[in-house]
């Protein structure tokens, strides 16, 4: 990899460079591509750019930048050529600027990636939003269905979901109380997005939850100049399905442009009875005026997945039959009841098993988003952009229950011929019933070319209402079909403003500041999925500030460095999932240092960065769950990660090209204090059992993720590509027990598509995403706990096996 990262010396080779302006000031990071090469570059602090190590030839260069007109112009190259720019408004203002305000760039002193369009058109075989972005620095994705449709996850520098920042054109999409990703929610919403920004680590200032691991920027699709029309289609292993219609107006009069899409996903699942059907729409109008911008968006999804969240036990997934009957003695009485529950648990495939098998054990769930975004320039300048959104989501998740008691529901006891009766098996659903609103602004002000300021913020409410019902039983109580077992309700207020500043005070230094303001107010009240009560009041005020420097070498390259703080709020499980008697948990601190190197030129582009991440009470799990059997998170006085990434691609020739990824990294907690609950003969808890680890890795965090593409073009159209990633092993739990991990997993993947046109139609793809070509069997997440009784420590692994080799084969067709 290291070899394939360094610069080849060229035999006889010329350069472009240039200046790129407008009027008499010089544009910073405006864009300048090579279009025969697919390569380009970013100008730097003076607005220079530079291509070395060119071969004679014709080459076209295009040169655009936010608000400004894109221009084109071709030189035949023979020896060392100088082409300036100078670029002029914008007949309307860009869609760029919805997103400019929360977004790194080279001035910013921050981490990041940028994921264009082509790249997401590429990858989009119907999977996860998640499995788009796996080929990225430092992420590791996982799939409960094993195929990546239906619920999927995603980790950067192993911090799950609810430590990853996601917003949609700057209005956040984390949900309110969890603050995880739901990408089930949003089916296919890969083929409604123009470009994305990951940033790993703190990042820059944005707006909703606090980013501990990283942040996901995305834009939605901007216009197309001409009207046009999509037909995508997916077929692939375990019946998977995509239909998506695309169609737009392009362009009215130079003002006006309507575009939509509608899709549909099925799919089996790689284990057994885990379906999804998803479907979702995407509707977009915007008027595009010389000086504002005034953007409808509404968009959302229905999805129906049967439940495949419990996973596989160990000794089922290892074939061990001593174990596997070991295993079900001692759960027998809790999860395996029937004689169907057993013939499934030894019968079934030992990878695909599935613990549920009543036919409508699914989630459902539709949401709904609503967003007018505007953006005015008011002169070169001054501008501003905001937003109004609303989000309503809706759904439920069944469940088939055996003996469970009437009293656990708030009913009395059943009377069956004269025979008082306690338990009854049952159907319930557990309901949440969500609105989140709010409004969304950034001011831009940039007086003269070397100083940028940027003010914005955000204020947004969150309204969920959590409630359960019982909709059969085998004996009937007293509940009529609207009771509700259980009513809890969790509000959230959250705003946030932030001020930031780039100022050069010479042409190649920039500094970077970016102070923010938080407060969240959290009212948890009502009941509990158990009954009970819960009575919750918080308030948090924090204080985000970022500082960093970048130090142009030349046109090629630069150095960075940074400081940020972040401050995270509990979430609302830690809260409603605490055990009697414990103190509530603090807030999160993280203090994060980054600095890097980055150069790139026409066919090379290698950045390196290492990172400290330093944190205070962070929210880890124990060992120890309540009465109910859910595990809670307590904090921690110190823990860290410590790594080095490494992000790199080289163009070899015209027909070849590689890109490549590192993460190396240290993951720790100084101090932890493992609790494992003991029970008596009767199962009632009698003492909880505490051990001390000095220094163990942090759970669900690998030391090394690398990635490697190699890509071939054999000729005009079609494309080549070989994938391999590789995630070291990963422990399930903070003791750093080899007994309690995922093994170490290296993944291959094929992909090859083929572009070309018929009379009629514009453009015809044809792609195939081999996954996994070489079958190599794994799991990319899993939960472990222990339990002490008379007769032992009992520690229960389960895992999530991913699909061996499977296939997706695309058709897409654009008019």
């Amino acid at each position: 990899m290291a070899m394939l990262l360094l610069p080849v010396l060229a035999k006889a080779q010329f350069s472009i460079s240039g200046t790129v302006s407008e009027k008499s000031n010089t544009l910073s990071g405006a864009s300048v591509r090579l279009k025969n090469k697919a390569t380009g570059m970013t100008t730097d602090a003076q607005g220079k750019y530079r291509f070395s190590n060119l071969k004679a030839g014709n080459y076209t260069l295009s040169t655009s930048y936010i608000g400004y007109q894109t221009i084109e112009k071709t030189i035949k190259l023979s020896s060392d050529e100088v082409v300036d720019f100078t670029l002029i408004l914008s007949a309307f203002l860009a869609d760029e600027v919805i997103v400019r305000a929360t977004r790194a760039n080279e001035k910013s002193a921050a981490t990041y990636k940028n994921i264009d369009k082509a790249e997401i058109e590429r990858n989009n075989f119907g999977q996860d939003l998640p499995f788009i972005l796996n080929n990225t620095p430092g992420v590791v994705v996982t799939s409960d269905a094993g195929a990546g449709v239906g619920y999927t996850g995603i980790r950067v520098r192993g911090s799950d979901a609810s430590r990853v920042n996601v917003t949609i054109n700057g209005i956040p999409y984390n949900d309110g109380e969890s603050q995880g990703i739901f990408w089930v929610n949003m089916p296919d919403f890969a083929s409604s997005v123009d470009n994305i920004q990951i940033q790993r680590g703190v990042g820059t200032s944005t707006n909703g939850a606090g980013a501990f691991g990283g942040s996901l920027n995305i834009q939605t699709a901007a216009p197309s100049e001409n009207a046009y029309a999509e037909l995508n289609n997916t077929y692939g292993s375990f019946n998977t399905l995509k239909n998506t219609v695309k169609i737009g107006t392009g362009l009215i009069d130079n003002k006006w442009s309507f575009d939509g899409r509608l899709s549909r996903i099925k799919s089996d699942g790689f284990v057994d009875r885990s379906a999804a059907d998803l479907k979702s729409f995407f509707l977009s109008g915007a008027y595009h005026g010389k000086t504002d911008l005034l953007r409808i968006n509404v968009f959302g999804g229905t999805e129906k997945t049967y439940q495949a969240w419990s996973g596989v036990p160990e000794a089922k997934l290892r074939g061990d039959l001593v174990g596997l009957q070991t295993h079900y003695d001692n759960n027998k009485d809790y999860l395996y009841y029937t004689d169907a529950d057993r013939d499934n648990l030894f019968n079934s495939d030992n990878r695909k098993y599935n613990q549920f098998t009543y036919k409508d054990q699914n989630d459902n769930y539709a949401q709904n988003h609503y967003q007018a975004l505007y953006a005015k320039q008011f002169n070169e300048q001054f501008s501003f952009n905001g937003a109004l959104h609303y989000t309503e989501g809706k759904g439920y998740y069944e469940e088939y229950k055996n003996q469970q008691k009437f009293s656990k529901y708030g009913l009395p006891n059943a009377n069956a011929g004269g025979t008082d009766v306690a338990k009854t098996d049952l159907i319930r659903r557990r309901w949440l019933d969500n609105d989140f609103y709010g409004a969304t602004y950034a001011f831009n002000y940039n007086p003269k070319s070397d100083l940028n300021f940027t003010l914005g913020g955000a204020y947004n409410q969150y309204r969920g209402k959590h409630f359960g019902q019982v909709i059969w039983a085998q004996y009937a109580s007293t509940a009529t079909n609207d009771y509700h077992y259980y009513d809890g309700k969790g509000n959230k207020d959250d705003f946030n403003t932030y001020a930031k500043v780039n100022y050069s005070p010479i042409s190649q230094l920039s500094l970077f500041a970016d102070l923010q303001y938080r407060n969240v107010k959290y009212d948890i009240t009502g009941l509990d999925k158990n009954r009970n009560p819960l009575d919750f009041h918080n308030n948090y005020n924090f204080f985000n500030p970022k500082f960093g420097a970048t130090y142009f070498v030349n046109e090629q390259s630069n150095i960075y460095a940074s400081f940020s703080v972040a401050n995270k709020e509990p979430n609302r499980d830690d809260f409603t999932n605490l055990k009697t008697g414990l103190a509530v948990p603090k807030a999160e601190n993280l203090n994060n240092i980054e600095a890097g190197y980055r150069i790139k030129n026409s066919d090379f582009n290698v950045g390196i960065n290492v990172y400290g991440m330093f944190y205070k009470d962070q929210l880890i799990f124990t060992g120890e769950v309540n009465d109910g059997g859910d595990p809670y998170r307590q904090n921690v006085d110190k823990s860290s990660r410590i790594g080095i990434e490494l992000d790199g691609s080289y163009i070899i020739s015209s027909k070849f090209a590689v890109n490549a990824n590192a993460a190396l990294s240290r993951n720790k907690i100084k101090n932890y204090i493992d609790y494992v609950s003991e029970y008596d003969a009767n199962f009632d808890l009698i003492n909880v059992q505490a051990t001390t680890y000095a220094n163990p890795d942090i759970s669900f965090s690998p030391n090394t993720v690398l990635f490697g593409e190699l890509v071939y073009k054999p000729l005009s159209g079609l494309a080549v590509a070989f994938q391999s990633k590789y995630v070291s092993k990963q422990f399930m739990d903070n003791t750093q027990n080899d007994s309690r991990k995922l093994d170490a997993y290296w993944v291959n993947n094929a992909r090859i598509g083929y572009d070309f046109s018929l009379k009629g139609i514009k453009n015809i793809n044809i792609g195939l995403l081999a996954n996994n070509i070489f079958n190599k069997k794994y799991e990319s997440n899993g939960y472990t706990y222990s339990s002490i009784y008379p007769w032992g420590t009992t520690t229960e692994n389960f895992y999530f096996p991913q699909a061996g080799t499977n296939f997706l084969l695309s058709l897409n067709l654009k008019f």
